[in-house]
Parts: structure tokens; C-alpha cells; sequence
């Protein structure tokens, strides 16, 4: 894999594109290893019309992470011989507007680091060329900044990017594997986001933490909103309980 990849600048440009006409389309969809980020199931959810309950139990698969002890969600493969994407037909992708943030930047690999003085995110891409990859041989070239941003994929990295600031909040404050309640609370404010947005509501949960009023209100019916919120109560409460009187939370379901 790493023989695959090389570094390359935001405005440098790369010849990829991807269509049924390629003769490796939907190639990529099989020998699945997909994880998910909250956003992507934020996404996905809407896309297919289910809970956030549903799609977890119909499409995912749960682990833990051995160095972060957080919960890790990965997209259940269709097929088990070839480990086959849910979501793929023979004529592409059937959720293709709201597809995953890694199937959005390949055949991109993004890196971020964080200054630690200023906090300014700096990213770094590599162009991922796999040899069975046809897509390279396509007319069509574009810089990185385009390829991005014709994919979308900012707001994709905006709460991923936010994600990987939680895991360095949790192994600063809580270093070692969370206990089982704690994993079931980050697993809930984060991915099962209808079933947050119930305790939420129902028993609120949010009374102890500092959000924006507005932020609030949205997130009674605004998914995007809720996950911001949800991102907010594990740094404030989950990784931070000491400073509450208590999180407010039960283990009811939706």
C-alpha cells in the first residue's frame, strides 16, 4: 500500500475519473474495510430514509479501537466472499450523492496535524495510485483544491476533523480504554444520533453544558446541528464529568 501512494500539493494536478465506462467500475466497492465517521452516518441514515438505530443495526458493525479504547463503526459488507459494499449495483453506487468522506476523496489520502500553539489544522494529501486502478488513464485532470471541492468534501472533514480532537481530548484526559457506560455514551452522542436527540429532549441531558442557545433549538430537528451538539456533551461532559453534577443520561432506546 504505502508503494501505492505519494505525496502531492494542493495545486498540483492529477489525471483521475471514474465512470461505468472504466473498465475496473465498482471494482473498488469489494474487499470492503470501510469505517464510518458520525457524519457519514448522519448522511447515509437520511439518504435510505431510516433511524439512526436502524441503520446502525442493518448496515454496521461495532469494535474497539485497541489504542483509543473508543467505539469504531464499519459498514457491514452484502457479500461475505468478496466483502461487497452494501451499497454498490452494476450501475454504480445507490447512495452516491451522500457517499462516505473516503470514498468522496479518493483516490486522495488526507492527513491533518494541529499547531499546538495557534491550534490552525494543516492538511496533507497523497495520491493513492493502485495498480488496478483504470481511472488513471482518464483524460480528465484536476488540482487537488478542485477535486476536493468538486467532491464536496468539506464539510465531511469539517466534523471529522472534530472527531480526531475528541480522541486527542479522551487520551489526555482519560488515557486507557473508557468503561463500558462511558463507550456506550460517546457510541450514542455521536452515531446513534436519534437516539441522543431523544434523551436530549426527554431528559435533559443538556443542561449542564455551554452551547449556543440557537444551537440548541436547531438540534431538536436538525441532525447537523444535533452531532455538533452531541460533539459538545462528550468533550464537556463524557471527558470532563468532574466539572457536572452528572450527565443526565439513561440507557433507553428510541
Amino acid at each position: 500500500m504505502n508503494d501505492c501512494l505519494k505525496a502531492i500539493a494542493p495545486d498540483t494536478t492529477f489525471r483521475f475519473a471514474c465512470s461505468p465506462a472504466v473498465a475496473c467500475f465498482n471494482e473498488c466497492c469489494q474487499d470492503l474495510n470501510q469505517f464510518l465517521y458520525p457524519y457519514d452516518i448522519l448522511r447515509l441514515k437520511k439518504r435510505l430514509g431510516l433511524s439512526s438505530v436502524e441503520f446502525l443495526e442493518r448496515y454496521t458493525t461495532r469494535h474497539i479501537g485497541p489504542e483509543s479504547g473508543l467505539p469504531i463503526v464499519a459498514l457491514k459488507a452484502a457479500a461475505a466472499e468478496r466483502l461487497t459494499c452494501p451499497f454498490v449495483t452494476q450501475k454504480g453506487c445507490r447512495v452516491y450523492p451522500d457517499r462516505p468522506a473516503s470514498c468522496r476523496t479518493y483516490p486522495l489520502v488526507r492527513a491533518i496535524s494541529r499547531n499546538r500553539e495557534t491550534g490552525e489544522v494543516n492538511e496533507r494529501f497523497m495520491l493513492l495510485k493502485e495498480p488496478h486502478c483504470s481511472g488513471f488513464d482518464a483524460p480528465t485532470a484536476q488540482t487537488v483544491s478542485q477535486w476536493t471541492n468538486n467532491q464536496e468534501i468539506g464539510i465531511y472533514n469539517h466534523f471529522n476533523d472534530q472527531l480526531l480532537d475528541i480522541i486527542r481530548l479522551k487520551n489526555q484526559l482519560r488515557p486507557g480504554p473508557l468503561d463500558l457506560k462511558a463507550r456506550h455514551l460517546f457510541y450514542v452522542a455521536l452515531y446513534d444520533l436519534d437516539r441522543f436527540r431523544n434523551q436530549m429532549i426527554n431528559n435533559k441531558l443538556l443542561d449542564n453544558i455551554d452551547v449556543e442557545p440557537q444551537k440548541l433549538a436547531d438540534a431538536k430537528a436538525d441532525d447537523t446541528a444535533l452531532l455538533e451538539v452531541g460533539m459538545e456533551w462528550v468533550k464537556q461532559v463524557l471527558f470532563k464529568m468532574q466539572r457536572f453534577r452528572g450527565s443526565g443520561f439513561k440507557g433507553s432506546r428510541v
